[in-house]
């Protein structure tokens, strides 16, 4: 039963022409836009060059808003009765949530992939064959944390249109939270502690790992960028659960 929910989850997401557009094609639609800027995407950067740099974040970017978006349906959905029509199903609700989960982590795995694909074939380069791979596996994993952000902003809002504030307010967590630009200064300083620093920074690490502190666009220490990763993940946690007592405190 859990692989026939899986496939119609597919079916109906795949159908959903918002999910496409802002979870699929944007992030790869930006890696063209700004990844193949001439005067700076082929200039070298750490153990590789800009052009990677920016297929990345891209790809992190994508990842984490597919992962709201589908996430967050959960919330949405048993609010609005779905969850009793499950009910009288055999499926429990811990089936239903990993369904979801392992629809939320295809979805964020293909669209952090068509981002690498396009990188790989626009010229993304790195010293290490194997900072590919590594790379792809945290910005998939990493994805993951968010997913207790859509259930909770879902169980909070209690509306579609919960799904359309989570992912928005995902595009400000990535301006300022050095994503999509390199931030310097107090801006930066600032982004130390947003949400998608923490996560996009572990993603870049390794080709930036080499990058002399005391230079433009280093890495921070690995304990940081691990402490902000971890943090807002028990931070996500908690804010999920804590809505989640109180959508049902409510019914």
């Amino acid at each position: 039963m859990m692989t026939t929910y899986i496939q119609v989850e597919f079916a109906r997401h795949f159908r959903d022409g918002y999910n496409l557009v802002f979870a699929l094609l944007l992030p790869a639609a930006m890696y063209i836009l700004f990844g193949n800027i001439p005067s700076y995407g082929q200039s070298e950067l750490g153990g590789g060059n800009v052009k990677f740099y920016l297929m990345i974040s891209m790809a992190a970017y994508g990842a984490a808003v597919s992962t709201v978006s589908i996430a967050g349906t959960v919330a949405t959905e048993t609010m609005q009765g779905w969850g009793r029509q499950i009910a009288l199903t055999r499926m429990s609700p811990t089936t239903f949530v990993a369904s979801k989960m392992i629809v939320a982590a295809t979805v964020a795995a293909i669209s952090a992939a068509v981002v690498f694909v396009l990188g790989a074939a626009t010229g993304a380069v790195v010293l290490d064959s194997w900072i590919w791979s590594v790379s792809y596996l945290i910005t998939l994993l990493g994805a993951m944390i968010f997913a207790c952000y859509g259930i909770g902003m879902g169980m909070i809002l209690k509306s579609e249109s919960a799904l359309g504030l989570a992912s928005g307010l995902m595009v400000f967590f990535a301006f300022f939270g050095n994503v999509f630009m390199p931030l310097e200064g107090v801006m930066l300083d600032a982004a130390r502690f947003t949400p998608m620093f923490g996560y996009v920074a572990l993603a870049r690490y390794p080709m930036l790992a080499d990058i002399p502190a005391d230079e433009p666009m280093s890495s921070d220490p690995l304990w940081m960028i691990a402490t902000n990763l971890v943090v807002w993940a028990m931070i996500f946690a908690v804010f999920a659960v804590l809505a989640t007592r109180r959508a049902k405190a409510r019914q």
